[in-house]
């Protein structure tokens, strides 16, 4: 191996060596094999290699690669037997004189705007469709356009199942499954297809203030003859003035790439946490991307049975989690998924 590689597999392994806990053994993964990891770095060395050096170097990265994978799979195992017969001899202690806690519950944050979202786009005239959390590669990926190979599949690192299946990374899963749902309606009775699809997404990266592996988005989507991008806005601006009690709220639209509309767009909102200032929530930006959306590309309705040359239309993917920290206040999305009964008894369907 060469004496770089050889270096960083010495240096895992020391650090791998070190961990005592599945929490630092995932910042570990992340440090080695992130996008931003040593290992997968070492292939921007390959660059000054000729074409022999290159067949070489780029074989022992990946054998390194499939090691760590190995090791870290192997020592999360270990880990998870560790924490379970830890909490099997654990021995228990509660306090029987403690008083119930009569206090009634409350919904979360994150239901009381998808609740209010639903409403406004059933006044709209919009269906609420629901649909699976594990779908197949075709659903998530080739239906929208993104073939096998595709440069796009590496913006989301996915969770893939034993039997070839996936926990769904974005609700345009379900896109296919809703145009030919309402596709005949469509061509034969000229009834538009307006739908919203809210679900539970999921993806294998690191977590911060405005980042968990598993997330809450809206999917919506519109199919008619002549639909444009006046109506994709004018739905946005009225879905947002309703949310927001009609403040007064910034709103940006920017170009974007996604492979299932074209043009594309990212619709960003004047962070509600700093005012626009800059914060963590917002990475000091005074932004927050809120809304991917754009024209539903041809190959799309044509993977759902619908001409393109007749019709148009407009999807778009909602964030659901970060809709709620903009309307409450939320600084970090990982609260809303803590678990606090205290934090999430604060908000009320009066907000």
């Amino acid at each position: 191996m060469n004496d770089l590689i050889l270096a960083q597999k010495s240096a895992f392994e020391s650090d791998l060596s070190k961990v005592t806990s599945i929490t630092e053994l995932e910042a570990l993964k992340v440090a080695y094999l992130g996008k931003k990891g040593t290992i997968t770095g070492l292939l921007k060395n390959m660059g000054s290699l000729s074409n022999e050096e290159k067949k070489d170097y780029g074989r022992d990265v990946n054998e390194l690669k499939n090691l760590a994978q190995d090791a870290i799979a192997e020592k999360l195992t270990a880990l998870k037997e560790q924490e379970m017969m830890a909490e099997i001899n654990a021995v228990p202690t509660f306090d029987m004189d403690i008083p119930a806690n009569t206090q009634g519950g409350s919904y979360h944050p994150i239901t009381l705007v998808q609740r209010k979202c639903e409403e406004i786009f059933r006044s709209m005239g919009f269906n609420i469709e629901d649909y699976s959390e594990i779908v197949t590669d075709y659903e998530c990926f080739e239906s929208l356009n993104i073939p096998k190979f595709h440069p796009a599949r590496d913006m989301q690192d996915t969770y893939y199942l034993d039997n070839g299946q996936l926990l769904k990374t974005q609700t345009s899963a379900a896109q296919n499954a809703i145009y030919k749902k309402y596709k005949d309606a469509l061509i034969n009775e000229g009834k538009p297809i307006k739908a919203i699809f809210p679900g539970r997404c999921f993806r294998n990266e690191a977590t911060d203030a405005c980042h968990e592996n598993t997330f809450f988005q809206m999917e919506g989507v519109m199919v008619d003859k002549d639909i444009s991008i006046a109506n994709l806005i004018y739905s946005m601006k009225t879905m947002l003035a309703e949310v927001f009690d009609n403040y007064d709220l910034k709103v940006r639209l920017r170009p974007g790439f996604f492979p299932f509309v074209e043009p594309g767009f990212e619709l960003d909102i004047s962070c509600q946490i700093c005012g626009g200032v800059g914060c963590p929530s917002c990475k000091h930006s005074g932004w927050l991307e809120l809304c991917p959306c754009g024209m539903i590309h041809p190959n799309v309705l044509s993977e759902g049975g619908i001409d393109p040359e007749k019709y148009t239309g407009f999807a778009f993917g909602l964030g659901l989690t970060r809709l709620a920290m903009m309307k409450y206040g939320v600084k970090d999305i990982r609260d809303l998924n803590g678990g606090s009964l205290n934090s999430l008894a604060q908000f009320s369907d009066d907000e």
